[in-house]
């Protein structure tokens, strides 16, 4: 059992699938790749078991070799060493009957776009082998589950992103499995979606005893499961009960406040204090893991600051995954963020509080579709605003209309005082896009796509190539300048796609889901960049299914069906969502709870006769 491990019923270095209860057997399990010339080694002698009737989690950064190990599970790859043993059958020498025993949802589900719900369903039930006696059914108990009874004549193109998962999910079950992997299957889904999809699962396992192995980038979801492994370079780290690890950080973590700073500013110097281990924004504190179980003195946190509080607060899952990876070795080359980030923003800046952004009644329709209806707001420069709403609700269509990318068919819209009906290239000239799909060119390498945005925002050559040097370094990419872009691991992707959105030190920076599936560390490395920026005036727009990032932002506007159905600060939109069965609400429960108050409000509205 690896050092502190808790809550494992049994040791990786003894024999493994051997009790009934035993689901998967993983032992000395290794696997190795070459990518770029060097050898990348993806699992190295991995050991654990997953009992029957449970959920399991496979939690990691980027590249630790969640996706890896799912896929050798399926039987699509062969192990260097180890073995594999899936429901008492060995992965890589019986992949066939393997595969004819689980369900198996990649990352990258693949629903085919120009048929229909139901005509996918007839499709994996026909690849599956299943008996067309027995569809009907098992058709219709799949559809109640996924809550896709309605749309089974909807081509799966015209679903929103969490109809498509629960679509996806449909089609990897219509063949009942003994097993069941998901591999990041809520990753780019709206908070609704994810908790829809989660009580699918939690009906598998309770009702049909299904036994349930996902990985997933969001760490309250490991807090649901049964129990977790902890991979991390190709290796098992820890494992145990969530709730278990999660108690082994009590009496280490704080919430701090003070009127004297910006939440930004205050979690920059907390973070930078003796023995803090993490300093997150949370709403209008910040909340500290420390490296011991003590109560940290504000004097030595804030030192000079006045009216700072500091309270305990309880321990998360989440709190002990970040402060044993932040114990492990750094890689050589591994980018520290520094305040150094901002002064290469050389442009003027003017005061904060000046409207930046100015959307009046806004509104783009396709056909007769109106997919945003008289949007209104508007945004201070050096302001972070964030752009909420469940899949399908307008806020890409918003933020592509906002950068000049796509024409508004009503309304008025201004950036950086330019009127984007008229002149959307001067105002792109002004912008920073980062799209929610990795939109770089993946065929070419890391410096060609630098060199091509910095180009195509009609950088001088000489201001080029300073530029490129400053991105090379700042983000750490000059190992990998010659590597093809697609080849890199999410987290390098996330890197680059910010470094060439910055290339022409923009004032503005619309962020479209931007860290969609990225490990909880990268998310803390891309925000503590945004946050320096945001200080340095540069204004931040930015959607996100991440309710934790949605605390960083200084005001929030939800949408649902292509209108805003309110603007505030996220400890304003808390409040707004209180009710008598939640009386704290925390910023996803706001979300889904003022979504669901208004559908409900919509479903009762009677049209006149």
């Amino acid at each position: 059992m690896p050092t502190g491990a808790a809550g494992s019923s049994t040791s990786p270095h003894s024999p493994v699938g051997q009790g009934s209860d035993i689901a998967l057997a993983v032992d000395q399990l290794s696997k190795s790749f070459h990518a770029n010339g060097r050898v990348v080694q993806a699992l190295d002698k991995v050991s654990f078991s997953v009992r029957h009737g449970r959920v399991t989690g496979l939690i990691g950064p980027d590249s630790a070799g969640k996706t890896t190990l799912m896929r050798l599970a399926a039987g699509l790859l062969v192990p260097d060493s180890g073995s594999i043993t899936v429901l008492g059958k060995n992965a890589a020498t019986e992949s066939l009957a393997v595969q004819g025993s689980i369900g198996y949802m990649p990352q990258r589900f693949g629903l085919y776009e120009d048929l229909t719900v139901q005509e996918n369903l007839d499709l994996y039930a026909d690849l599956q082998g299943v008996a067309v006696a027995r569809r009907a059914d098992r058709y219709r108990e799949l559809l109640q589950m996924a809550g896709l009874e309605p749309f089974t004549r909807r081509l799966a193109g015209q679903l929103s992103g969490g109809m498509k998962q629960k679509l996806g999910l449909a089609c990897s079950l219509v063949r009942q499995p003994a097993l069941l992997l998901l591999d990041e299957p809520t990753v780019g889904v709206d908070p609704l979606s994810r908790r829809e999809l989660w009580a699918i699962v939690n009906r598998l396992v309770r009702n049909e005893h299904t036994t349930v192995v996902l990985s997933t980038a969001y760490l309250d979801e490991a807090e649901r499961c049964d129990e977790v492994f902890l991979l991390h370079d190709g290796r098992l780290l820890d494992q145990g009960d969530p709730k278990v690890l999660r108690d082994r950080m009590q009496g280490r973590t704080f919430a701090v406040t003070t009127e004297s700073l910006s939440k930004r500013s205050l979690q920059a110097h907390v973070s930078q204090a003796p023995g803090v281990v993490d300093a997150l924004i949370q709403g209008e504190h910040v909340r500290l893991v420390m490296a011991e179980a003590t109560t940290p003195r504000l004097d030595a946190l804030l030192p000079g600051i006045e009216n700072a509080r500091i309270t305990a607060v309880p321990p998360r899952y989440e709190d002990n995954f970040i402060a044993l990876l932040k114990s492990q070795p750094q890689p050589d080359g591994a980018p520290a963020v520094k305040p150094a980030l901002s002064r290469v923003l050389s442009s003027a800046r003017t005061a904060q509080g000046e409207a930046i952004i100015k959307v009046d009644q806004l509104e783009r329709r396709f056909g007769s579709f109106r997919a945003v209806k008289n949007v209104s707001f508007a945004v201070s420069r050096g302001e972070v605003f964030g752009l909420l709403g469940a899949n399908g609700a307008g806020k890409t269509t918003t933020f592509r209309m906002l950068c000049g990318l796509l024409p508004a068919s009503g309304g008025s819209l201004k950036v950086a005082g330019v009127d984007l009906r008229h002149a959307p290239a001067a105002a792109r000239a002004r912008i920073g896009y980062m799209s929610q799909k990795f939109s770089l060119y993946g065929h070419i390498s890391v410096i060609e796509n630098l060199r091509f945005f910095s180009s195509a925002y009609g950088l001088s050559r000489k201001r080029a190539e300073q530029r490129m040097q400053w991105a090379m370094a700042e983000f750490a990419l000059a190992e990998l300048a010659d590597a093809a872009s697609g080849d890199l691991s999410l987290g390098y992707k996330q890197r680059l796609a910010l470094a060439c959105a910055l290339m022409h030190e923009p004032d503005i920076l619309f962020l479209d889901e931007p860290t969609s599936g990225v490990d909880p560390l990268a998310r803390r490395e891309f925000w503590q960049r945004i946050n320096t920026l945001a200080e340095q005036g540069v204004t931040i727009m930015v959607t996100t299914h991440f309710m934790e990032e949605a605390e960083y932002c200084d005001r929030l506007a939800i949408m649902v069906a292509g209108e805003i159905l309110t603007t505030g600060t996220p400890t304003a939109i808390k409040r707004e969502a209180r009710t008598e069965a939640v009386s704290d609400p925390s910023m996803e429960d706001a979300f889904i709870g003022l979504i669901e108050a208004q559908t409900r409000a919509d479903n009762q509205t009677v049209p006149s006769p």
